[in-house]
């Protein structure tokens, strides 16, 4: 299955080094022999001495060699051998405060972590950890435990320090933030880029490309729609998406399992109970869309409901084509639309 956008749309990402493409595709310049990240700082070799690949071991295979200057094999966004036994022992003892010291003990440089997380995650390792604690002590709030003693459980010094935590990550104060839900998010990675996945302990409420510029605004309507607090973080709904995300794209699965919460107006949840009842492999346009639910002359309104659609894939608002059968607005863009659509009918 070809994954990858047409190559004009990769040589244009490749020649502006669009960060957004990092990941996708990997670009192979014949002249030299080295394959490279869309993002490498080396000089940009001439369109017709450009290849590109889906994978690492696809650009190996075809006898190029890793750049050393982007470093291709390095990482993809997954976390790096050199990361995981930092992760791995966050996992273990998520209520940890981290410091630099501890890092180092740990055989990995602060620095190169603070950069990792800065580039696939937009916050500082420390930020993370500090908000998986809050989103952890503010779990132990709401299940009846004290207010000091969930803020001394999960690593934090002092009551002040734990509210101005609370207060920079829910804006509310520990008492009101407790009362909300919790939706932890993640990233999940699929042949067509990175996804943002977004959970309450029972439903999937969230999942986006996450090079979708909508993304924030996305995330905010999430957060007030369910009166939640959005935290780093992953449970078992979230484990379930991405086992049956693998399938579908491996083409296995047609029908998604894992629960969604749709936190939507009215108008919209008939809109995107219309998109889930599109069987796979076909496709309707507005108009048709716009009859099913009864108001055919709200054409315009089901068009913004599609794009306003916060759960990719699972609601399939990549279904909806325009009247005379041309693809039309995808907020992951619309390589990605095509793209799904062929898994589909393959």
């Amino acid at each position: 299955m070809n994954t990858l956008p047409d190559r004009d749309e990769m040589i244009a990402a490749f020649m502006s080094r669009d960060s957004a493409y990092d990941g996708i595709f990997l670009t192979a310049v014949r002249t030299t022999g080295i394959f490279c990240r869309p993002t490498c700082p080396a000089r940009k070799p001439k369109e017709e001495n450009v290849e590109f690949y889906r994978a690492t071991s696809d650009a190996l295979v075809a006898g190029f060699r890793p750049c050393k200057r982007c470093r291709p094999m390095e990482t993809d966004g997954t976390p790096p051998n050199w990361l995981r036994p930092l992760l791995e022992a966050v996992e273990r003892d998520p209520q940890r405060r981290w410091k630099d010291l501890d890092l180092r003990r740990l055989g990995v440089q602060p620095e190169r972590v603070r950069r990792w997380f800065k580039r696939y995650h937009g916050i500082t390792f420390h930020a993370y950890n500090r908000a998986r604690r809050v989103g952890a002590a503010l779990g132990q709030i709401k299940h009846g435990d004290t207010m000091t003693g969930s803020a001394f459980d999960s690593g934090f010094e002092s009551l002040s320090g734990f509210a101005e935590a609370v207060k920079k990550m829910a804006g509310a104060s520990p008492a009101k933030a407790a009362q909300t839900r919790t939706v932890v998010a993640t990233r999940i990675p699929t042949p067509l880029g990175f996804m943002v996945a977004g959970a309450l302990d029972d439903a999937i409420c969230l999942l986006e490309f996450a090079d979708r510029p909508m993304l924030p605004a996305q995330m905010t309507r999430v957060s007030t729609r369910l009166h939640a607090t959005i935290v780093p973080g992953s449970n078992a709904v979230i484990d379930q998406l991405a086992i049956e995300l693998e399938q579908y794209f491996e083409g296995s699965r047609k029908r998604f399992d894992v629960a969604i919460r749709q936190a939507g107006t009215p108008f919209q949840e008939r809109v995107w109970d219309a998109l889930r009842a599109i069987p796979v492999g076909s496709t309707k346009s507005y108009s048709e869309i716009a009859g099913i639910i009864g108001q055919p002359t709200a054409v315009r309104a089901v068009a913004r409901a599609n794009g306003d659609n916060r759960i990719a894939i699972l609601i399939p608002c990549h279904r909806v084509i325009g009247v005379n059968g041309d693809l039309t607005g995808y907020g992951g863009g619309l390589w990605r639309k095509r793209r799904l659509l062929e898994i589909e009918k393959s």
